[in-house]
Parts: structure tokens; sequence; C-alpha cells
């Protein structure tokens, strides 16, 4: 009958359906495992780092650290594991399911396993917020406002400590300038200065692009106004302003000039760029230049050039401190890698009466440290080298000229 044939088609369709295939993770045991390890990763970004737990003949076994946190974090929300459960083969089998779904990068976890970019807990979070509010209030970086208060907004949804929030560490530092575009707009206070092109800059240091930017001014009077085509190679606070430290495309030269005397202009040269390989080698060279100075003036092309093949005499600078000074100059013990104090003598109550502040610089570094000793006005004397003197003697006399 039809009936019949009905019967014997949807027994037939039940015998050929393919049986259901169980999760891996349907067991409860194996669900609370992969919840677990995730948990652990979260709570503990960079579990697993051979720094923390190497043996005294330096083996490290990464999983096994992992295993260690992960029955910890079961401890703290009541799950009861096995004992010596999970092995660290089925961690890694779980690690791997996290790579699958995308939950772990598909990458090699030298320094320790984390989720995403979640590679802080919750101390190191809260210094780096701290230095980032830092940067966006008082260094005045767009980018970093930008950041701040976009994470600020999230992490007052965590729920966390006031003590979080309280600025316990904080650089005072504060820009002289404009810097950030869109405060410059909402005052009316536009600069048309390089502040505007950030974007494209950090882009082609990142990138190792040259670029074409144009200098409006130059207050050192040394001619450098107009285009200029450079690599970029990093941008740096120092004081009161933001710098360009750059590598002149045709020479090499490397200089340093502040970003608002810059105009709002910024052209890519090389879109394909030069790698950072190169990047990375011209910043040392720089930085080594900013160490061996006082300042941020490199020298000309051809300074640069004796100095870094080692065929630059350094100049020896001296310069005497007298009280009340002498204490601040004994603090400064890091000023200068070439530093040396030397103590004077001492009067009756036992204090000194001079100390001798000496340092070896490049002569391009001569007028930028002499800056600094007119901080310390008449309880400052140089002393050598004589062009030095001269010109510290002749700065004072001025100084007197002015107020007869």
């Amino acid at each position: 009958c039809q009936y019949c044939l009905l019967v014997d088609k949807l027994l037939f369709l039940l015998l050929m359906a393919k049986k259901p295939t169980p999760h891996p993770y349907a067991d409860r045991l194996a669900f609370e495992r992969i919840m677990l390890l995730i948990a652990t990763l979260a709570q503990y970004p960079g579990v697993g780092c051979a720094e923390a737990d190497a043996d005294e003949e330096g083996h490290h076994d990464a999983l096994q650290a992992v295993q260690q946190q992960l029955r910890e974090v079961a401890k703290t929300v009541g799950v009861e594991l096995p004992d010596g459960y999970p092995a660290t083969p089925t961690i890694r089998k779980d690690l791997e399911t996290l790579r699958r779904y995308g939950i772990l990068d598909r990458r090699m976890y030298r320094w320790g396993y984390y989720l995403g970019t979640g590679a802080m807990n919750r101390q190191e979070l809260q210094v780096a917020f701290h230095s980032l509010a830092s940067t966006a209030t008082y260094q005045g970086n767009p980018q970093a406002r930008r950041i701040h208060q976009a994470l600020a907004k999230r992490l007052r949804g965590l729920d966390l400590e006031r003590e979080f929030f309280y600025p316990v560490r904080q650089q005072l530092n504060r820009a002289i300038m404009h810097t950030d575009p869109e405060e410059m707009m909402l005052k009316g206070e536009n600069r048309d200065t390089l502040f505007h092109k950030l974007d494209i800059v950090e882009i082609a240091i990142s990138q190792g692009q040259a670029i074409e930017i144009s200098r409006s001014s130059d207050p050192y009077g040394r001619g450098r106004v107009g285009i200029r085509q450079v690599w970029p190679l990093q941008l740096i606070y120092f004081d009161i302003a933001w710098y360009l430290i750059a590598e002149d495309f045709s020479n090499n030269h490397l200089t340093v000039g502040r970003l608002n005397r810059f105009k709002d202009y910024c052209q890519i040269l090389t879109p394909n760029g030069r790698g950072l390989a190169a990047q990375e080698q011209s910043l040392s060279t720089a930085h080594k230049l900013l160490e061996n100075g006082w300042g941020l003036y490199l020298g000309s092309l051809e300074e640069q050039q004796a100095e870094l093949q080692g065929k630059l005499k350094l100049e020896a600078v001296k310069v005497r401190f007298f009280p009340p000074v002498i204490n601040f100059i004994l603090e400064g013990d890091r000023r200068h890698k070439n530093q040396k104090i030397l103590l004077g003598s001492k009067d009756s109550n036992g204090d000194f009466t001079y100390v001798d502040y000496t340092v070896k610089l490049p002569r391009r570094s001569l007028k930028e440290f002499i800056l600094w000793v007119y901080r310390h006005m008449d309880n400052a004397q140089i002393l050598s080298p004589p062009d030095l003197v001269e010109q510290h003697r002749r700065s004072a006399s001025a100084l007197i000229d002015r107020y007869i």
C-alpha cells in the first residue's frame, strides 16, 4: 500500500543519514578545560614566558607553566580537576584549537601566551595608561590623546578601583606650541605646521619612505629654509617641543628639526620604501651622535663623518661651579657619559667651596653646552677651552652693560 511505501522510504532515509559527529569539547570536562585555558591567557598575559621559570641549565617548558597556572585558575573558580590534568600534550591541542578560531595568532609565542593585543597585566596597564595620559596632556600628542580618551572609556566600564586612575607618576614637560590639529581648529589657532601631516610622516618612518617637506623658519641662521627631501627616522620629544630626526635624501646628512618650524606640507617620494633595516641603522647612528654631544645639534655632514670615523678630536670643557649650586651639580652624576666631577677645597664649615665639572664634547655641541652654563649665572666660571672662556666673559660683560 501507499502508506507502507512511505514508511519504507523513511526507514531508508534514516538508515542512510550520517551519524552525528560529537564535538571534541562536548564533554563537560573538556569544555571546562578550554574555558579555563582562555581565562588563564586573559588573566595572566605572558604566561609561559621563558624568563620566568627556566631551570638552572636554561631548560624551559612553556606548556608546563601554562598547565600550572591553569590549575590555579581552576581553583579560584571552583573547578576540580583530576591530578595532573590537563596534560601538556592536551594543552598543546587546545592551543591549536584557539589558533584555528583566531583567538590566538598562528605564530610563535616566544615571550609567553596572550590573547590578541592583551599583552599586559593590570599593573603594567596602569603604568602604560598614565604614561599615555602624560604624553597626551603635556606633550600634546594628538594620537595619544585619542587613544587615551578611548581607553579611559573602556577601562571605566571594567569598574576598576579609583586608585587605578590616580596619576601616581606624570611627566610635566609641556610643549610650548600648538601640536594638536583638532585643538587648533576648535580654538581657531591654526599654525600651518607639519603637525597637520604627522599621519603621513609616521607611516613614512615605519615603512622607510623618503618624503619632501618644507622648512619655514631657521632661528639659528644656518640658512636651512625651503624644500627638503629626507628619510624621516623618528619623532622625539625633548624638553619643550617635538622634533623630527631625519636623514638627507641625497647625502645622508643627519639633522634634528623642530616640527613647528616646518610647513603643513609633506609628500611621499619613494612609496616602496627602503626597508626598516636601513631605517634602524641610520637611527642608531643619529642616536650615537646625540649621545656624544650635548643637545640636539648634530653638526655638519663633514663633522659627522669625521666623528663617526673616530677622526674628530673632542674638546675638553671645564667649568667651575660655586655655592649654592654645587649640590645640584653633584646630583647629576649621569648628565653625560664623558663627564668627570672633581671636588674642590672645603671651608671652615666643611662645605665645598667649588667643584670642577669636566666633559669631552665635539665642538658642534659647545653652543648648546654654554646655554646650560648660563642657567647658573654668577655661580659658574668656564675654565677651558679659551674661546669658550672668552665667550662667557663677553656675555657676562654684555649683561652688566644692559643694567648700567
